[in-house]
């Protein structure tokens, strides 16, 4: 696993993530990690991403099942007939 180092932080920047990491009880270098990896996707991230997204154009471009609406009136003298 590589390591990142990273020097000139400006303070309130630094603060920001201090004050982050302990809202979320992690580690300043936790939390860092964390904001790249919701920031920056893999490329296996990526690969995912596309295969979900083909997968929802899928979904739309299916007809929806015909159902014949039932009125709400209809539905309420069932439920009062039980």
């Amino acid at each position: 696993m590589a390591t990142l180092y990273v020097e000139n932080v400006p303070e309130d920047l630094y603060e920001a993530v201090r004050r982050r990491a302990k809202a979320h009880r992690r580690s300043i270098a936790t939390e860092v990690l964390a904001v790249l990896e919701e920031n920056f996707p893999t490329e296996k991230e990526l690969m995912a991403r596309e295969a979900l997204f083909r997968k929802l154009e899928r979904m739309r471009a299916k007809k929806p099942a015909s159902r014949r609406a039932i009125p709400s009136e209809e539905l309420q003298r069932g439920d009062r007939a039980r």
